[in-house]
């Protein structure tokens, strides 16, 4: 009697064991069927779908939604440089420069612009447009120079803002010309060629008042301020015009025959 209790315990247990590897085995199933209906692999093309059973034809991993979007490895500057010999193509999210950056098989650079980047031969010190535009500084002094050209005169380059400095650059080379044979800040400016990556850049200018105040703001990040003022393009009067001391921030209509030191920048 006792065997027959043992052999009618032992089948059911059989069968409650059954029952639970069938329920395993269908949820198994499952799982794989939806993460065919998420992921796609094209074994013939190598190719890797996510949220999409029919990858583009072009892409080796073809990532779709309308909810969320792509995040790739965000890391700091110095982890980023940290990487032992990245691949040309690695793309990282770079947390201090808040911008994609690319490994282009020599250096790391961004799909946009920031301050203190090494840019179009100088040094990026303003950006607007999302980091697609902005102004560039030299990355050293131009030297120590007049503002005129030996002669005082009104030269009209009274303009302020950005790019304001190019135009009051062009009117004061056409007001002073060769004047006394003598140098002076916006043709020093003007005849500065920075050769970088094989591209020569020679649109640099003398910067107007509202661009060198902004320019003395990131002189941390561009670096090479030796001098104790410095001439903006913006004139005064005809005899003087707006100095900046880089200490304090602090303005000065000066004479325009002194000699001080010249920063030139371009735009971008």
């Amino acid at each position: 009697m006792l065997d027959k209790s043992v052999s009618i315990v032992a089948k059911e247990r059989a069968h409650f064991i059954s029952k639970i590897l069938t329920v395993v085995k269908k949820s198994l199933i499952q799982s794989f069927a939806i993460l065919l209906l998420t992921s796609a692999v094209d074994v013939a093309h190598a190719q890797v779908g996510i949220g999409t059973i029919n990858p583009a034809t072009s892409a080796k991993l073809d990532v779709s939604s309308t909810t969320q979007g792509f995040l790739p490895p965000r890391m700091t500057r110095t982890q980023r440089n940290a990487i032992s010999s990245p691949a040309a193509g690695l793309t990282v999210y770079n947390t201090d420069d808040k911008a994609f950056q690319v490994y282009n098989g020599t250096g790391w650079y961004s799909t946009v612009h920031y301050i203190g980047e090494s840019y179009g031969g100088g040094i990026v010190f303003y950006i607007y447009d999302n980091g697609q535009h902005g102004l560039i500084a030299a990355t050293a002094d131009q030297g120590v120079v007049r503002w005129y050209g030996g002669t005082n005169t009104s030269t009209l380059a009274k303009a302020d803002g950005i790019n304001a400095g190019l135009k009051n650059t062009t009117l004061i080379i056409a007001n002073q010309g060769l004047a006394d044979g003598n140098t002076y800040a916006a043709r020093v400016c003007n005849e500065l060629s920075v050769t970088s990556a094989g591209v020569t850049y020679g649109d640099w200018y003398l910067p107007s008042k509202h661009e060198l105040a902004l320019l003395i703001t990131q002189k941390a990040s561009v670096g090479g301020f030796v001098g104790s003022w410095y001439y903006s393009s913006t004139e005064n009067s005809s005899t003087t015009a707006w100095l900046i001391n880089p200490g304090d921030g602090g303005w000065w209509p000066n004479v325009k025959n002194e000699a001080w030191s010249v920063r030139a920048i371009r735009a971008f």
